[in-house]
């Protein structure tokens, strides 16, 4: 068996190339590679050639893994949280289903809040963008497209961040968007940098570069680190955020969203419980 093997029919017991767990899981084959690295997934066995393969207990420990990830819990903890041999997976159950219904209701709250905001205020300001299509598809790329604007005003249209943007891109021309574009650009090519090299989330390293990556937001609006993780989490759940950051390198959404979570939490803050403020 090889790692191209990865389209075969599943049967009963069949251990499972790295490249089809992937698949199974939604995750790339350089985050499964990283896991194994630092010991927080190992596959249980090996072909004669020394390519990985996963049992059914390796599979079940992924999705484990998935749900606490999901939770915001940095990978080390998720590690420590497995391998505590006081807890069975019958507990890891129950424990996750906790920690979801809790989120579960903080997002409920944080709707309600957002509709009373909406209520509240009186947004009249629209935004302040001067470039031409023709001018955003320069700058912005050949994919830009014009609906992102709508998409982005219906729903943060009403809010703060989204004034103090329509604010700041008053009297910003051609030059003003490319040199915009030319920081967001050189700050990518660093993660994916990073992300090659193995930087560790939560490492010096990787803070600074958290901090760059949010230094860019800050440019149109106040984000704070809370709110940082509440949009890397869209670089995970939305696929277009993920395709873009995974096109620069795979793997990079879902790295750079510990990235982010981890710089939060060496500011404080604990990014389960982030939320937009």
């Amino acid at each position: 068996m090889t790692e191209n093997a990865e389209h075969q029919d599943l049967t009963v017991g069949q251990d499972l190339t790295v490249g089809r767990v992937a698949d199974l899981v939604g995750v790339s084959v350089r985050t499964l590679h990283h896991w194994d690295g630092i010991g927080l997934v190992r596959p249980g066995g090996r072909t004669w050639s020394g390519y990985r393969l996963y049992d059914a207990e390796d599979v079940a420990r992924i999705h484990r893994v998935l749900v606490y990830r999901e939770l915001g819990l940095a990978l080390a903890e998720i590690g420590r949280i497995l391998d505590d041999p006081s807890v069975d997976p019958r507990e890891h159950l129950r424990r996750q289903k906790d920690l979801l219904t809790e989120r579960i209701r903080r997002l409920e709250r944080t709707a309600r809040a957002v509709d009373e905001m909406i209520e509240r205020t009186d947004m009249t300001q629209d935004d302040a963008t001067t470039l031409s299509p023709e001018e955003q598809a320069r700058i912005f790329g050949a994919d830009w497209d014009p609906a992102y604007q709508d998409e982005a005003r219906e729903r943060w249209g009403r809010t703060e961040a989204w004034a103090q943007s329509a604010a700041r891109s008053t009297g910003r021309g051609a030059e003003d968007w490319q040199a915009i574009k030319d920081e967001i650009d050189a700050v990518e090519s660093a993660l994916a940098d990073a992300l090659a090299r193995d930087v560790a989330p939560g490492s010096a390293e990787a803070n600074a570069l958290a901090e760059r990556h949010r230094a860019t937001i800050t440019q149109h609006y106040d984000c704070t680190h809370g709110m940082h993780v509440v949009l890397a989490r869209m670089y995970t759940e939305d696929p277009r955020f993920a395709a873009h950051y995974d096109e620069r390198a795979g793997g990079l959404a879902t790295w750079l969203r510990t990235v982010i979570e981890e710089n939060a939490r060496a500011h404080g803050i604990d990014p389960a419980t982030a939320a937009w403020e």
